[in-house]
């Protein structure tokens, strides 16, 4: 069997960039070739959206919420967050790494194109009627992966454990899951397109079982 076509991530382009000032994290912020290094507002919001980043590092942020909806973001590190909520609905990111502890990534109806998820701690990630392309997650935990309706293209999941997965009515085209580890999948059928691997399949088997109304009994002596 010819195996997915791998995804095509390109590491965010940053060069050299200026020290940013938080003042400048407001809303429809039009941001460019700037760093932003150990801002903390551990009870407070950081209003990002309909903000334009452009060659921007966001690092060791503290924050309750990221609001990023509606951004668009361009060769952009988020790294080693510390966020109770992503708020990233509706946005545009190409060209976007991010890293850290995100208890709900909410990034549903968005478009990730060339994105890269490395050493993150997710609780709840939803990305309902997303497009993913280009897009791999690397050593990550996700407690919940909800992919209802989404569409995938050339997305990857290498050493990542996912408690619960769920792709109904989701459509995927060369998704490479043999570098997950799977707990419990809902809408078994949106798995169309994706690739397991032999172990995998063993542990899926009594849920496609059940899926299709298979009655399983031990073989008679």
């Amino acid at each position: 069997m010819t195996p997915p076509a791998a995804p095509a991530v390109d590491e965010p382009v940053l060069g050299d960039l200026a020290d940013g000032d938080p003042a400048e994290l407001t809303r429809d912020a039009d941001l460019y070739a700037v760093r932003y290094a150990g801002h903390e507002r551990p009870d407070d919001d950081v209003e990002l959206a309909s903000a334009r980043l452009d060659t921007v590092a966001v690092e060791a942020l503290r924050a309750e919420t990221l609001d990023l909806r509606g951004a668009r973001l361009g060769d952009v590190v988020l790294g080693r967050l510390d966020v109770t909520t992503l708020r990233a609905a509706r946005g545009r990111w190409r060209g976007v790494r991010v890293s850290g502890r995100l208890g709900v990534l909410e990034a549903y109806e968005s478009e990730l194109q060339s994105v890269r998820l490395v050493g993150c701690r997710l609780g709840y990630v939803n990305l309902r009627s997303a497009e993913l392309t280009d897009v791999v997650l690397t050593d990550c935990v996700v407690d919940e992966l909800d992919l209802g309706s989404a569409v995938l293209r050339r997305v990857a999941l290498e050493r990542t454990r996912v408690a619960g997965l769920d792709v109904q009515h989701a459509e995927l085209h060369d998704v490479d899951l043999r570098g997950a580890e799977l707990s419990t999948v809902a809408g078994l059928e949106g798995l169309r397109g994706a690739t397991v691997s032999e172990q995998q399949l063993t542990l899926l088997a009594p849920l496609l079982a059940a899926a299709i109304g298979l009655h399983v009994v031990p073989a008679e002596p």
